[in-house]
């Protein structure tokens, strides 16, 4: 994997724009861009997730979304990570192989939520076959469980991930577990990954540090994540300290 740009600032969980008939609004995604660079700040963008409702496009539609990202945001925005998790081991690989084709910042992937990895070799394992059909592509866990159902720890899961998947660069965490998070945090000592954080109403818990949101709420507000009152001031340092981002989805 070549060298790349670290992942700083606010990082935008991107709605999909559509028109009255159903159709994806693919014109109005310049504008899009242009309002999070200038108007917001926002030099990052999280497409085809939770926010985006990416699971529920086809697979046409996610690639046409990923490649108007790309293309309106080059030279404007620093990372278009794409989400390419599928209920369908081929459709994600489809997915990732176009991602990297297109040249995405990165690519995210959830776990599978119908028939569910079973413990962390099962996730790895599907993990890497995703990944290594976009090998050169920084790639992100995205780790959502109150929705997916998969409840295998962050904290575990980062054990020899990296021997398994080189690519791997960190994780969306979207859980309320924060004790597994401060684990996490823990072992990212060396700053070597970057943890996005992804639950709203924990924002204020890294409050003003050097950190990232990402969706719904960073959209409308991308200073939230600097600007809020923190009473946890010791867990905020320690995000400071260890290389955490901070995302909201």
């Amino acid at each position: 994997m070549t060298s790349r740009k670290k992942l700083q600032g606010l990082v935008a969980a991107t709605i999909t724009p559509m028109t009255p008939d159903g159709q994806i609004n693919l014109p109005v995604i310049r504008q899009y861009v242009d309002y999070l660079v200038n108007k917001q700040t926002v030099k990052n963008v999280f497409v085809n997730g939770t926010t985006g409702e990416g699971l529920s496009l086809s697979i046409q539609e996610r690639k046409q979304l990923a490649e108007e990202w790309v293309c309106q945001g080059k030279d404007k925005l620093d990372h278009v990570i794409i989400h390419v998790g599928a209920l369908s081991l081929p459709e994600s690989q489809e997915l990732a192989r176009h991602a990297a084709a297109i040249g995405a910042g990165g690519i995210a992937v959830i776990a599978p939520f119908f028939f569910k990895p079973t413990n962390k070799d099962e996730l790895v394992s599907l993990l890497q076959k995703v990944t290594s059909e976009a090998p050169d592509v920084p790639f992100y866990y995205y780790h959502i469980p109150p929705l997916t159902g998969v409840k295998i720890r962050v904290e575990e899961l980062l054990e020899g991930i990296k021997e398994r998947i080189p690519t791997f660069q960190g994780v969306k965490f979207s859980d309320t577990d924060l004790l597994d998070l401060a684990q996490c945090i823990h072992k990212n000592e060396a700053q070597q990954l970057e943890f996005l954080y992804g639950v709203d109403e924990h924002i204020q818990l890294f409050g003003p540090t050097n950190q990232s949101d990402v969706g719904s709420l960073c959209k409308a507000r991308p200073c939230l994540g600097t600007e809020v009152s923190v009473s946890h001031w010791g867990v905020s340092q320690l995000c400071h300290q260890t290389g955490f981002w901070c995302c909201t989805d």
